[in-house]
């Protein structure tokens, strides 16, 4: 098992209001496009200050959804497709 899999991941996200606006946001960084500028650029998360760090979370500190998309990821990788929550459609990078 991946180490702190089982306790806390970190992540950066991008939150959109629009599904098509995520889509197109995970294809301009799988361009090449910076994750962080991205964030600063598009994010209406207050993290995009911090090129939308989260910083580390636990299991139930999040909404079900983004959870389970955070904590599938292994670090480095970000999310193929948009995660839709309450909040919005979600681009997910985990980062430790």
């Amino acid at each position: 098992m991946a180490k702190g899999k089982a306790g806390k991941v970190r992540v950066s996200h991008i939150l959109v209001d629009k599904h098509s606006k995520a889509l197109e946001i995970i294809s301009k960084i799988a361009e090449g496009s910076d994750f962080k500028a991205m964030a600063k650029q598009h994010s209406s998360c207050p993290s995009k200050k911090k090129g939308g760090d989260l910083g580390f979370f636990g299991k139930k500190q999040m909404v079900p959804e983004f959870e389970r998309a955070a904590f599938a990821l292994n670090v480095g990788q970000m999310t193929n497709d948009p995660v839709k929550t309450k909040h919005g459609y979600h681009v997910i990078k985990r980062t430790a």
